[in-house]
């Protein structure tokens, strides 16, 4: 679909619908990474990702679309000054 292009009728709700469905993926995605890794692997199982990478950098939705988290999107900051 281009940008700018005016969707109508049922391509509204198969649009919709799709992104949604991303959505969902990525806040599935960033709560995995939030999480212990007990509840990060019930987190993607639940949401039906499959994690290709075991630190969670690459992973796929059941439909096959590709998921990439860069690695420091995964870890906490290392470089920050403490405020005493």
């Amino acid at each position: 679909m281009l940008h700018g292009t005016i969707v109508t009728g049922a391509a509204t709700w198969t649009v919709h619908k799709y992104f949604v469905l991303l959505s969902e993926i990525w806040d599935a995605l960033r709560a995995a990474a939030e999480a212990d890794i007990n509840l990060a692997q019930a987190i993607v199982d639940s949401a039906g990702v499959i994690v290709q990478a075991p630190d969670l950098t690459v992973c796929y939705d059941e439909r096959g679309a590709k998921y990439e988290l860069p690695k420091y999107v995964l870890s906490e900051p290392t470089n920050l000054i403490q405020e005493s």
